[in-house]
C-alpha cells in the first residue's frame, strides 16, 4: 500500500497512485475569493459563496461519480486519445483493471501538482493547480506535456472546464430553467458565461457576475477553436468522459460567436503540435469569476506566460508558508511535518467554514458562533497582531440575555437579525468567548481589553430564546437600546459576565445547566425540556475561576471597580442557599431576562472587583462540589462522571440493564475545569481506557454503544454506531481530553490521546487522508470531514502550550515543559519556533540525561547566550520581551536536569 512521503525541507508531500484511494480531495484557495478543491483527476468544485458556484457543487460522493469535471485531452494524429488528467472512461477502465497510468501527486499549502505517464503512449503530463494570491478569484492550471518517446509525435490538445455558474440551490431546484439564463460569449482566448438573473423565487435579482474559462498555448497563443456548450463538446449520446468533440475530432466554433440558454462546457481546442523526443509544450488554463469582463484580459496579461505563472506560484507558495509560522522539532520527524499541516488546518477552516468542501458539514456558508472563537485560538499563535479587533467585533454578537446571534455575516462583527419565531439556543456558546479572551490577555498582557466597551446584539429573540420581542423593528440596526432610545454599550468584562452568569441560573431538575437545543455536541438536540449537560456545567465552573483570575490581573493595574448595567446586580449575589434552590434560581433568571426583553434602563452601578471576584469564585466552587457529590458513577472497579440527563430526566451513563454507557465529554470537562480530583482523574483514565479506547480507530471514542435509538436525547443515536457523534473517535473531543490531562499534570495520559490521533491520521493505509486531522474516524479507522475540524486549533494549542509549555501570563513568557523522554531526539533535544509578544523565538530544550516528565526540572535558562534569572516558571517579563530586538530570532536554551 502506498503512503505519502514528506519533503525534508518544506511542508509538501508526495503520494504515488493516488487514484487508488477514493474520496481524496485537496483545497486550493485564496484568503478571500475563490474557494476550490481538486482531486487527483481534477474533479471537485469552485465557488465564491453559496450563490456563486463557478463549477458544479460536489459532495464527497460526487467526486468519483461525477463526469462533469476539469479535463485535459491529447488526440494523437493516429487517432488515439489520452486524457492527461485521468478523467476519461478509458482511463477509469484501465485503472480498474490494474493497467492505469503511472501517477504521482505532490502537494503543499494551497497547491497540487499531478504527474502522469501514459502507460500505452509516448506522452507524460504535469498539471499544477493553485489559486494565485495576486488573483484570488481565479484558478490557475499549468499543463506541461512532454514527449518521452524516441521519435516525434503530433497531437491536438483540448481542455474542458465545465462552468456551472449559479447558486448551489439550483443543482436540483430549477436546474434546467437556470441554464436558460446563460449567455455565452466566445472571445479570442476565453469563453464567458454571464447569466441574466440570479434565480430565486423569493425575488429574482439581476446578475452581475461573469464566469469564464480562458487559456493559451505556449507563450500566449490563442485556442484555434471552442466548444462552448455541453451539447457541442459532449455531442449526442456522448459524455464528459468520452466527448464526441475529442473522439470525433470536431473542429469547434470560432471566436466572436455567442450561445444562449444552454449548459456550458467551456472547452478550448488548441492547434496541432509536433514534439520531438524530450520536447515539451506548456498550456495555461484559467477559470474564474469577475464582475467586469475586462478583468479577464487583466488575468491573461498578468498570468499569460509560463514565466508569469511560475512567479505567481512562487509568490503563492511563499505567502502560505509565511502564514504557518510555527515549527517544531522532536525525535519523530514525521510528526514534525504532520504538525505543519495541523497548523495550516485552522487557516483552511477559516476560509472554507463548514459548508464549502466536499464533506460539507452544514449550512450555506459562513461560520457558526463557536467557530468564531475557536478560529481565534489558532490565530493567537499564528497571527496574534490581528486578533484584538477580531475578538472585539465578535462580542458585538452577544445578547443582553446571555445568548448570541446565530446568523453571522461575512465581515467581522456582522450579525444578522433572526426572523425565525423561536431560535435554537446552544448552551455551550457562552463558554468559548472567555477561553479565547483569556488566551489573548495572557499572550499579550492586554488586560485593559476587558474595559473596552461594545454594544449588544438585539433582534426579536428574547428571554434566552423562550420569547419574542414583538416590538422589534427589522428595518433598524440590530443593537440593544436603552429606554431613552440610545445604543447601550458595556465593557467586554460585562459581556463575558452576562454570558457566564445567566447560564448559571438556567438549571434543570438536578440543578445542572439545561441542555436546551444542544451543547458542543450538536447531535444532542432532542432534550430541550428536561435535558441537562453536566459536562458543560463543569466546563462553566472552570470559566468562573478563569474570569476571577482575569479580574485579579485587572486589580494589579490599579483598577478597583467596574460599572455594570443595574439589571445584572441581582444575579451577582453570592448565596449558597440560593444556589441550592432550583426554583429560586430559575425565577431570578426569568426576572432578569424580562428586564431586558425590550430595552434596558441604561443606568450603571459601580461594583468593587473584590466582590465580583468573590461572587464568581463562589459560584464556580459550588458547581464543582455539587457535581462531585451527585454525578460520580461507580461500575465495578471503575469510576467516572455522568455527562448528561435526557428528556425524561434520567442520568444517561452508568449501567442500564446489562448495557454499560460511558461518554467522553463529561470526563474532559470535569478534568479540565478542576472538578475532578487528582485521584478521580486516575480513575477516569482507567475507565476511558477500558470502555472508550481503540487504538486502531484513532483512540478515544465519543461514547460506548447505547444500543438504543434515544429520541429523548439526540439524533446522534440514529447514526450507525462508530460514525459521527455516535461512538466515532471524534478528534475535537479527544484532543480536548489530551489537553485537559496535560493541564492537570497527567502528561503521559495526555500524550496517549494526542499520539494515537496522530498515528491514526498518519496511517494512510487505514485513514486514507492527506496529512492533518479529520473531524472523526469511522468504525474502520478511516478519516472523514478532513480540514473541517476545530480539533486542529486545540491540537496546535496543546502542543505549544502544554507539551512544549510555552504559555503567557498577563504578557510574560512562562515555560512549563511536559515533554516525555521519547519526544526528544537522539541528542536529547526538542525545539519550537514561534512568535510571542511581537517577537520571534526559537526555544530549545536540552535533556542530555533523557529524563522523563516528572523526573526533570529546569536547571538553567539562557536568552541569546546570556544566563537569565529564572524563578518559578516565568522566563521573560513583558518589559524584557519589549526590549528585545524585533529584527532577529531570539534564542532561548533551556537545560533540563
Amino acid at each position: 500500500m502506498e503512503t505519502y512521503r514528506f519533503d525534508t525541507k518544506t511542508e509538501s508531500f508526495t503520494l504515488d497512485n493516488p487514484e487508488s484511494t477514493s474520496s481524496l480531495y485537496f483545497p486550493i484557495a485564496g484568503e478571500k475569493g475563490l474557494k476550490s478543491c481538486v482531486t487527483p483527476t481534477l474533479s471537485g468544485d469552485a465557488k465564491l459563496d453559496q450563490n456563486h458556484f463557478l463549477l458544479q457543487p460536489m459532495s464527497v460522493e460526487d467526486l468519483s461519480n461525477s463526469r462533469n469535471i476539469r479535463s485535459f485531452w491529447c488526440r494523437m494524429k493516429d487517432g488515439r486519445v489520452w486524457c492527461a488528467t485521468g478523467g476519461s472512461a478509458e482511463s477509469r477502465y484501465r485503472e480498474a483493471m490494474g493497467e492505469g497510468d503511472e501517477v504521482t501527486l505532490s502537494a503543499g499549502y494551497m497547491w497540487q501538482e499531478m504527474s502522469r505517464r501514459w502507460r500505452e503512449g509516448p506522452l507524460s503530463a504535469k498539471v499544477l493547480s493553485f489559486v494565485p494570491v495576486s488573483e484570488p478569484q481565479v484558478e490557475c492550471h499549468r499543463v506541461i506535456i512532454t514527449n518521452h518517446s524516441q521519435e516525434g509525435v503530433s497531437f491536438t490538445s483540448i481542455a474542458a472546464i465545465p462552468i456551472y455558474g449559479r447558486s448551489a440551490d439550483n443543482l436540483r431546484d430549477h436546474r434546467h430553467v437556470t441554464g436558460l439564463l446563460h449567455r455565452m460569449e466566445i472571445l479570442e482566448k476565453a469563453v464567458t458565461v454571464t447569466p441574466t438573473l440570479s434565480f430565486d423565487e423569493r425575488g429574482h435579482q439581476k446578475n452581475h457576475h461573469t464566469y469564464y474559462v480562458c487559456g493559451v498555448q505556449g507563450d500566449g497563443e490563442a485556442p484555434e477553436g471552442f466548444y462552448p456548450t455541453v451539447a457541442e463538446f459532449v455531442g449526442e449520446g456522448g459524455s464528459f468522459d468520452a466527448p464526441n468533440a475529442v473522439y470525433g475530432n470536431l473542429s469547434g466554433c470560432k471566436a466572436g460567436e455567442i450561445r444562449e440558454g444552454e449548459e456550458a462546457a467551456c472547452a478550448l481546442r488548441f492547434k496541432e503540435i509536433t514534439l520531438q523526443p524530450g520536447e515539451a509544450v506548456e498550456y495555461l488554463l484559467f477559470a474564474g469569476v469577475c464582475q467586469e469582463k475586462k478583468q479577464i484580459g487583466s488575468v491573461l496579461s498578468n498570468l499569460g506566460s509560463g514565466e508569469s505563472v511560475q512567479k505567481a506560484y512562487d509568490e503563492t507558495h511563499l505567502f502560505w508558508q509565511e502564514k504557518v509560522n510555527i515549527r517544531i522539532h522532536t525525535g519523530d520527524e514525521k510528526f514534525n511535518h504532520f504538525m505543519r499541516w495541523v497548523a495550516f488546518q485552522p487557516i483552511l477552516r477559516r476560509i472554507y467554514g463548514c459548508s464549502f468542501l466536499p464533506h460539507h458539514d452544514y449550512g450555506k456558508g459562513g461560520r457558526g458562533y463557536r467557530d468564531l472563537w475557536q478560529d481565534c485560538l489558532a490565530l493567537l499563535l499564528l497571527s496574534p497582531e490581528n486578533v484584538r479587533e477580531l475578538l472585539y467585533s465578535n462580542f458585538g454578537g452577544v445578547r443582553m440575555d446571555g445568548t448570541n446571534a446565530t446568523i453571522i455575516g461575512e465581515k467581522p462583527g456582522e450579525f444578522v437579525a433572526d426572523r425565525n419565531n423561536i431560535c435554537r439556543v446552544w448552551m455551550d456558546h457562552g463558554l468559548w468567548p472567555l477561553l479565547t479572551t483569556a488566551q489573548y490577555i495572557h499572550q499579550t498582557g492586554d488586560v485593559a481589553f476587558l474595559l473596552r466597551e461594545n454594544s449588544y446584539f438585539k433582534d426579536q429573540q428574547a428571554c434566552r430564546g423562550t420569547a419574542v420581542d414583538e416590538l422589534f423593528d427589522f428595518s433598524k440596526e440590530p443593537v440593544q437600546k436603552t429606554e431613552a432610545g440610545e445604543i447601550y454599550r458595556g465593557t467586554i468584562l460585562e459581556h463575558l459576565l452576562v454570558q457566564l452568569i445567566t447560564v448559571f441560573y438556567e438549571v434543570g431538575e438536578h440543578n445542572h445547566m439545561r441542555l436546551r437545543g444542544a451543547d458542543w455536541n450538536d447531535a444532542l438536540d432532542m432534550a430541550r425540556e428536561r435535558g441537562e449537560s453536566v459536562a458543560f456545567t463543569a466546563a462553566y465552573a472552570g470559566n468562573f475561576e478563569i474570569l476571577g483570575q482575569l479580574i485579579e490581573g485587572l486589580e494589579k493595574t490599579g483598577i478597583s471597580s467596574v460599572e455594570l448595567a443595574e439589571e445584572i446586580l441581582p444575579l451577582l449575589v453570592d448565596n449558597v442557599a440560593l444556589y441550592e434552590d432550583i426554583r429560586g434560581k430559575v425565577k431570578l433568571l426569568q426576572d432578569y431576562t424580562e428586564s431586558c426583553k425590550y430595552t434596558i434602563t441604561g443606568r450603571k452601578v459601580s461594583v468593587p472587583l473584590t466582590e465580583l471576584k468573590r461572587s464568581l469564585c463562589g459560584k464556580g466552587k459550588w458547581i464543582k462540589d455539587h457535581i462531585r457529590k451527585t454525578e460520580l458513577l461507580t461500575v465495578g472497579e471503575n469510576r467516572w462522571f455522568n455527562s448528561y440527563y435526557d428528556n425524561n430526566g434520567r442520568a444517561v451513563e452508568g449501567l442500564h440493564g446489562e448495557n454499560l454507557r460511558m461518554m467522553l465529554t463529561g470526563q474532559v470537562f470535569t478534568i479540565m475545569s478542576g472538578t475532578a480530583t487528582t485521584e478521580q482523574i486516575s480513575e477516569i483514565c482507567k475507565s476511558a481506557d477500558a470502555y472508550l479506547y481503540e487504538a486502531k480507530k484513532g483512540g478515544y471514542k465519543l461514547n460506548t454503544d447505547f444500543k438504543e435509538l434515544k429520541t429523548d436525547l439526540g439524533r446522534m443515536f440514529g447514526f450507525a454506531y462508530g460514525h459521527k457523534e455516535n461512538g466515532a473517535v471524534f478528534s475535537h473531543m479527544t484532543t480536548m481530553y489530551g489537553n485537559a490531562l496535560y493541564q492537570r499534570g497527567f502528561a503521559r495520559e495526555g500524550y496517549k490521546a494526542l499520539n494515537t490521533l496522530y498515528q491514526g491520521a498518519s496511517d494512510f493505509e487505514t485513514s486514507r487522508i492527506y496529512p492533518g486531522i479529520p473531524e472523526y474516524f469511522d468504525g474502520k479507522g478511516r478519516g472523514l470531514y478532513h480540514y473541517l475540524t476545530g480539533a486542529a486549533s486545540w491540537y496546535l494549542l496543546t502542543i505549544v502550550q502544554e507539551v512544549f509549555g510555552i504559555k503567557g501570563h498577563l504578557g510574560a513568557m512562562v515555560l512549563e515543559p511536559r515533554l516525555l523522554k521519547e519526544q526528544f531526539d537522539e541528542k536529547g533535544e526538542a525545539f519550537i519556533s514561534l512568535g510571542f509578544g511581537g517577537k520571534r523565538f526559537k526555544i530549545t530544550y536540552q535533556n542530555p540525561k533523557k529524563k522523563d516528565f516528572g523526573e526533570y526540572k529546569i536547571s538553567e535558562v539562557k536568552v541569546n547566550g546570556q544566563a537569565a534569572s529564572f524563578g518559578g516558571t516565568e522566563v521573560l517579563s513583558v518589559e524584557q520581551i519589549a526590549a528585545l530586538d524585533g529584527c532577529k530570532v531570539q534564542e532561548i536554551c533551556v537545560t533540563l536536569s
